[in-house]
């Protein structure tokens, strides 16, 4: 078995990737890839997402815009533990701080990224070698109007803020799906924002995430 050199050619075909994967560790998918594998994900955090990409044949990379854009289709991989929840937020998308007035919920990147997900849990427990971490099923995903409800009540509360020039005043217990927080190297990465009397400050960037409580539920839904 070997990874494809093509993206997926529909919806079916992509879902037929996945479970050609599910049940097999990461360290069988990196060698059959001929992938090397990292001691640890201290320093390669994102190194389980980049490996099920390449199975799954995705091509956007680090565009903004979905994972397979053919199908409109953004890939989430989530580390789950013994019992399907998620271990950590997931990370949507960079926050522009620097935002264009008239940008709206439907036009908005976060919008994009979200309106049809396919969620691949991965095992995350620490206890588990990285090599020995099995890849769970797939499965497709769309906010129902609840949950489309909530997300956009989060963004529109936060991008005020932006736009109002109080990124600074914005913290992570904000939202009660979505929230911003730093989103950077470390914290040396500036970027522009405004201030509230709208002059350019250098600020940490900020990227969306989704609380695990919102992607727990969402496990819950798809594995009950």
């Amino acid at each position: 078995m070997r990874p494809p050199t093509t993206p997926p050619s529909s919806p079916v075909d992509l879902l037929d990737r996945c479970s050609a994967i599910a049940g097999l560790s990461l360290g069988e998918l990196a060698e059959l890839a001929e992938v090397a594998i990292p001691a640890n994900l201290q320093r390669h955090k994102g190194w389980p997402g980049m490996l099920i990409e390449k199975w799954l044949g995705a091509t956007a990379g680090s565009k903004p815009q979905q994972d397979f854009p053919e199908l409109g289709i953004e890939l989430k991989t989530i580390p789950i533990d013994g019992n399907f929840r998620p271990l950590e937020t997931t990370y949507v998308c960079f926050a522009p701080l620097l935002m264009q007035p008239g940008i709206t919920w439907q036009t908005s990147n976060v919008r994009n990224k979200l309106q049809q997900v396919l969620w691949l849990p991965v095992e995350g427990d620490r206890q588990i070698p990285l090599a020995q971490r099995r890849v769970a099923s797939g499965f497709f995903w769309q906010p129902d109007e609840q949950q489309n409800a909530i997300l956009q009540q989060d963004w529109e509360e936060l991008t005020e803020q932006i736009l109002m020039g109080q990124v600074e005043s914005i913290t992570s217990r904000q939202g009660i799906a979505l929230h911003i927080r730093p989103k950077a190297a470390n914290g040396k990465v500036l970027t522009d924002a405004l201030d509230a009397e709208g002059q350019r400050i250098k600020t940490r960037p900020r990227g969306f995430y989704l609380r695990k409580s919102f992607t727990e539920h969402i496990l819950f839904n798809a594995f009950s």
